[in-house]
Parts: C-alpha cells; sequence; structure tokens
C-alpha cells in the first residue's frame, strides 16, 4: 500500500469517528436535556401521577336525613342491617361456598346467577353483596357457620324506614336504588347501597336529604388491592325536614275512610297540611328491601291504584261546593245582589232545554244566604247566565282553582277551570248552556281535593295561602309558616263574610242541607257548603221513569263532597272530603268531615294559636 493511499485510508477513519463521537455525544445531550427536564422541569408532575397511583380516593355515603311530622315524630328513618359479602379470593371454590350458603339460608336461582356473574366481572379481592336485609336469627346462623364459609362476611348497611308505613306514604314517598342516568348527576350515587327519593317529601327534598359525600384516601399496590387507610374526611349528613302534617292525625283520618275517599285537611291561618289521606294505600317500606315483581303488578294492575295520591292528583268536578265561587263572581260584577231573589220552581228553562234542581218540587224564591244554605240550583244556573263563564273562571283562578297549587309536592296537578277561549282551542263553541251548567259545579269543572281545601282555606281567612308540607329544614322554619306571609285575596269583606254566612247556615240552621255535620257544642261552630257530582248523565226520560241513583250500580252513582271551615269565629282548620260514588253530600261526606274535623279539633287545638287568621274582624253570622 503506497503512503498516499495509507493517508487517504487514516483520513476517512478519522472522519467517520469524528462523526460518530458527534453523534454519540447530540445523544448524551439529548438524554441530559431530558432527565433535566423530567427531574427539574417535570418533576412534580410525575410525583403527583405516582401518588395517585399508589393513592386511591373512594367517596363515603354520608346518612340520609331524618324527617319529622310537625310533632316530631320520626316519620322517615335510617335503621341498620346486615348483609352478606363474598370476596372470592378467599375461598378456593366459590361454588361449593355459594352451596354451603343455601343450605343456611335461601337464596333464589336468579340471585345466585347474578353472584356468580359479578365474580367473573370483577376484581377477586372485591366484595360482591350476596343478600341483605337479614334478620338478627339469620345473621347469627351466618357468624356460627362462619368456619364452613370461606369468602363469606356479614356487614352492616343502612336502609330506609317509615314507622307509620301505609299512613304516610303518599305524603313521605319512598327510596329506590338510583337510576344509571342519575349517576351521571352525582357520583355519590354510584355507592352501594345508596337510595334516591322516588315519590313525596323523599323526591322533593332529595337533594336536602342526600347530604354531601366524604371521602378517604387508601393506599392501594399495582393491581388496586387496600394496603391501609391514609386519610378520612366524614361526609356531611343530610338535613332534617320536618313536614307539617300530623302522624297520629293522619293515622286516625285512614282509619276513618274507606276505598275511593280523599281527605285533606289545611291549617287555614298559613296553608300548612296537616292531614292528606286517600284510599287505598302502599307500604313504602318495601321498595327499600326491594318489591317483588308480582308486588309491582299488582299495584299497577289494581284499579284502585293505590299508588296514586288522589289529594293532589284526583280530579272531580266540585258540585255545589263551587257555588260559593259562581256567589263571589256575581258579586263582583255586579249582577246580582246579596238581596236580589231568583224563582225556583224546580227546573230551569234556557230555550227548549229544561235544567233541573235536586228538589224536584223546587224552593220558591231565595237570596243568595238562602240558596247556598239550600243549595239551590236553579239560582246558581241564573247567577252563571249573568255572570258569565270568563268571569267564574277569574274568580275561581284567585281561589287557588285550576292552577298549579305549588305545593312542595311531586305529581300535584292543576286541575282544569275552562274559559269560552279554551273551548274554543279545542275546536268547538261554548254556549250559554254551558254556562248555565258550570254554574253549580258540572260540566268540565276538572278540581282535587287539595285545590277544594285551598279554596276553603281562603274563603275563611280571606288570604291567597298556598299549600305547603315542609314547616322547617334543619330546625330553621320556612317562608309561609305565619298567617302575615300571605297577601289579601283582594275581596271585600262584606262579600266574603255573606259566602261564609250561607256556609254557617248550611250546617247550624234549620233547613241547611248539612245539619248532620253539626261539631258538638264544646268544640265550636263549623260552616261548611255540601256538594253531589253526577257521573253520568240522567235523561228526561229516566227522570220521568222514577230516577234513583241508589239502585245504580256503584260506579254510575254520584261521588260526594263537602268542604267547611272550623271554628267559624275564628278559622283555623279547613277540610275537603271527596267520596267516590257517595251519592250525596250530606250523606256520606258531611258526617265524615263532621268525624275529622272532631279529631283535628282533639288533637291539635292546644297548639299555639298563632295570629289571627281573618284580615279583619267578624263576629258570629247574623240571624
Amino acid at each position: 500500500m503506497s503512503k498516499r493511499d495509507e493517508e487517504r485510508r487514516r483520513s476517512a477513519f478519522t472522519r467517520r469517528a469524528l462523526m460518530l463521537g458527534a453523534g454519540q455525544l447530540g445523544l448524551l445531550g439529548f438524554l441530559g436535556y431530558r432527565l433535566q427536564k423530567l427531574q427539574l422541569q417535570e418533576g412534580e408532575r410525575y410525583a403527583t401521577l405516582a401518588e395517585e397511583n399508589r393513592v386511591s380516593t373512594r367517596l363515603l355515603a354520608p346518612p340520609r336525613g331524618r324527617i319529622l311530622d310537625r310533632a316530631g315524630r320520626v316519620v322517615g328513618a335510617n335503621e341498620l342491617h346486615w348483609r352478606v359479602l363474598l370476596t372470592a379470593e378467599e375461598t378456593e371454590d366459590v361454588g361449593a361456598t355459594l352451596d354451603t350458603f343455601q343450605h343456611l339460608l335461601p337464596l333464589a336461582e336468579a340471585e345466585r346467577a347474578r353472584v356468580e356473574r359479578e365474580v367473573r366481572r370483577r376484581r377477586r379481592f372485591v366484595p360482591i353483596v350476596v343478600r341483605e336485609f337479614l334478620s338478627w336469627e339469620e345473621m347469627a346462623r351466618i357468624e356460627v357457620n362462619a368456619p364452613d364459609l370461606p369468602g363469606i362476611s356479614v356487614d352492616v348497611g343502612t336502609t330506609r324506614s317509615y314507622p307509620y308505613a301505609e299512613h304516610l306514604a303518599h305524603v313521605i314517598g319512598y327510596v329506590a336504588p338510583p337510576a344509571e342516568s342519575d349517576m351521571d348527576e352525582d357520583p355519590l350515587l354510584g355507592l352501594p347501597g345508596i337510595r334516591v327519593g322516588r315519590a313525596g317529601v323523599e323526591r322533593f327534598h332529595e337533594r336536602t336529604l342526600r347530604g354531601r359525600a366524604g371521602t378517604v384516601e387508601m393506599e392501594v399496590n399495582a393491581v388496586g388491592r387496600v394496603i391501609r387507610e391514609l386519610d378520612r374526611r366524614e361526609g356531611q349528613r343530610g338535613q332534617e325536614v320536618q313536614v307539617s302534617v300530623d302522624a297520629e292525625l293522619q293515622k286516625a283520618v285512614r282509619g276513618r275512610i274507606g276505598e275511593g275517599t280523599s281527605v285533606v285537611v289545611l291549617d287555614a291561618r298559613n296553608g300548612e297540611v296537616l292531614a292528606m289521606a286517600s284510599q287505598p294505600s302502599f307500604d313504602p317500606n318495601l321498595f327499600s328491601s326491594g318489591i317483588s315483581a308480582a308486588q309491582w303488578r299488582e299495584w299497577t294492575r289494581s284499579r284502585a291504584t293505590p299508588l296514586i295520591n288522589k289529594t293532589i292528583s284526583g280530579l272531580y268536578a266540585p258540585g255545589s261546593t263551587f257555588k260559593m265561587v259562581v256567589g263571589l263572581a256575581a258579586l263582583e260584577a255586579k249582577v246580582l245582589s246579596p238581596a236580589d231573589r231568583v224563582p225556583c220552581p224546580g227546573h230551569y228553562d234556557l230555550g227548549d232545554t229544561r235544567f233541573h234542581c235536586w228538589r224536584r218540587t223546587g224552593h220558591g224564591s231565595l237570596d243568595l244566604r238562602q240558596a247556598l244554605k239550600q243549595s239551590c240550583d236553579c239560582y246558581f244556573y241564573e247567577a252563571a247566565r249573568r255572570t258569565g263563564i270568563n268571569r267564574i273562571a277569574a274568580m275561581a283562578t284567585r281561589f287557588g282553582l285550576g292552577v298549579d297549587p305549588g305545593i312542595d309536592l311531586p305529581g300535584a296537578k292543576p286541575g282544569l277551570v275552562p274559559t269560552r277561549e279554551w273551548r274554543i282551542r279545542q275546536g268547538k263553541p261554548w254556549n250559554i248552556g254551558d254556562t248555565v251548567v258550570h254554574g253549580i259545579g258540572q260540566g268540565f269543572y276538572q278540581l282535587t281535593p287539595l285545590s277544594l281545601a285551598t279554596m276553603t282555606a281562603r274563603l275563611a281567612t280571606g288570604r291567597a295561602v298556598q299549600p305547603h308540607l315542609t314547616h322547617s329544614i334543619d330546625g330553621k322554619l320556612v317562608h309561609g309558616t305565619r298567617a302575615e306571609d300571605w297577601p289579601s285575596l283582594g275581596i271585600p269583606e262584606r262579600d266574603l263574610e255573606l259566602m261564609r254566612e250561607g256556609m254557617w247556615a248550611v250546617v247550624n240552621e234549620a233547613g241547611g242541607t248539612a245539619r248532620a255535620a253539626a261539631l258538638p257544642a264544646p268544640l265550636g261552630v263549623m260552616a261548611g257548603k255540601t256538594g253531589s257530582v253526577q257521573v253520568r248523565r240522567v235523561t228526561r226520560e229516566q227522570r220521568e221513569r222514577g230516577y234513583r241513583a241508589e239502585a245504580m250500580p256503584r260506579e254510575w252513582r254520584p261521588h260526594a263532597l263537602f268542604v267547611a271551615f272550623a271554628p267559624y269565629d275564628t278559622p283555623r282548620y279547613a277540610i275537603s272530603v271527596v267520596v267516590e260514588h257517595g251519592l250525596s253530600g250530606a250523606g256520606a261526606a258531611a258526617p265524615l268531615a263532621r268525624d275529622v274535623m272532631v279529631d283535628v279539633m282533639n288533637r291539635l287545638r292546644d297548639a299555639p294559636a298563632g295570629p289571627p287568621a281573618r284580615l279583619a274582624g267578624q263576629g258570629s253570622p247574623r240571624p
């Protein structure tokens, strides 16, 4: 090899060595840069990530707030219960463990399939619920046989209980497991054993009663198994809700009513609901432990609709209990005066149509007070014709009829008070005959027992009280518990007093339609109004043949209604009663209202009286 070739070879080697060295130096520089960035610039971030992988933060379910009645009795409580858990990693044979368990306690095949499915889906160290709501005897049986049940343990949970069961089911409601859509709203709802309100006060005050979740920080290994607890922050318990209902009064009322009957009792001074009962009902405790498919089918298919609170969602025509509203509308429109008399020959003719009074022989000539006392239909046919349906509807709205009742209870229906425009929107004309028949509370009206009680409370006090159930939250009174929280209706006191006098005469004066509803003398005086509502049209041919409603099948008989307030001089309680197919308000609803009012006054009359209910002083009715 020549010297020149040797130099050329050395020069090429030197260039390669320099390039390789430069590459190695660049690589080392890049690695150094990345190391510096990881340790100095991003070190804190990666340390946090590492800590998060080591520490698992889990939510703690807070205790659900209690529900109390007006006397402080617990009507919605939390109770401890035992449940059986299975940890798969603690047993060599899950199937054998479940076989042994089934020899001790029954386990439905569907439940066993669920447990086996959960074992396959979850990590083996995660406990799985096998059975809940064990009795003391069942829990003891499991504990005694623990050596033969590897992987099985007994755990303590909480369940919602309702001491007054079916008596307050429609008011308090019930809880049930959350739906998947609910869990997106609050991660707390994904915890095992959590229940959410599905009806009644439980649903309306769900956020208040739920509370806020606590947290526990656990150190876990690479596969997620808990090593130890690092920190714990307890959650905030749900707030305590006190309702205005008296549980013992509610129980007494339900003891007096039969199927298809609804009763609402309000504090006339402020609109608080004291009792709200309809039959039939259901046991809300069954929802806490899980109702069977057969039970659910029985409830939902029953014609008696036990799951429905008819006091807020049952819709009925008000019948003659509506006549005070018609009278007030006529007075306000100045189409009738208190002294104006209207003849009643037992029927009212309008063109070639004849409308009948409930008394075939008629009432003779009556003024407004007498027409209320004897519930004369012909008087109010004429009053409605003169007043017009829209004026009547406007007055009804002021008494809380046909509008949202605003009660703190889900499912309350506003009902319907028709107007001329409402009928036209249906593509049909409003005829003068429609107005006439609506003057006695028949026709298209659809009102709830709650709205009728609200109407009565407003008549008694002259205030625009609104029905409500919540009395206090965590001991703090809510707005509306004082009479002065509610404004005046803006109706002249003389007009209201005339309606009250007519209602007083209904119960306390000879010839009144509800003399049987008079209270025992020591309890004072009650004023009220009867009503009966046809559920089927009675034809002229049936009348001529001597129609008798009591001879009809039960489902064809009229509904019976009664509204009242007491004591007359200082109104404190307002009541509405609806007896489905009860024939007559005087015969079925009024005596029941009297008995309930006696219960109310005997149980609650010693409570603080509060401020005067009426806006202006009134004495006893004029003779």
